[in-house]
C-alpha cells in the first residue's frame, strides 16, 4: 500500500498578519483607483497631469511591492 504525501497550499502556509494586509490592500486601491482616474484625465483633459495623476499611482504600487518582498 503506498502512502500518501500530505499536501501544502500556500494559503495555508501563509501568517495571518492582517495589519499588514489591510495596508496592502488599501495601498492597491489607491494604485488603481489613480490608474483610472489618471487615464481618465490623460485621454479627456490634459496628459501632463493624467501622466503625474499615474506616476502617483505607480508610487503607491511599489511601496506595497516593497512590503510585500520585505515581510514575506
Amino acid at each position: 500500500m503506498e502512502e500518501t504525501i500530505p499536501r501544502h497550499h500556500r494559503r495555508e502556509e501563509q501568517p495571518k498578519n492582517d495589519k499588514l494586509l489591510k495596508t496592502r490592500n488599501l495601498l492597491n486601491v489607491a494604485f488603481m483607483l489613480l490608474a483610472v482616474i489618471g487615464l481618465i484625465i490623460y485621454f479627456a483633459a490634459n496628459e501632463t497631469t493624467g501622466t503625474v495623476i499615474i506616476l502617483v499611482g505607480m508610487a503607491f504600487k511599489i511601496v506595497e511591492c516593497c512590503i510585500r518582498m520585505i515581510y514575506k
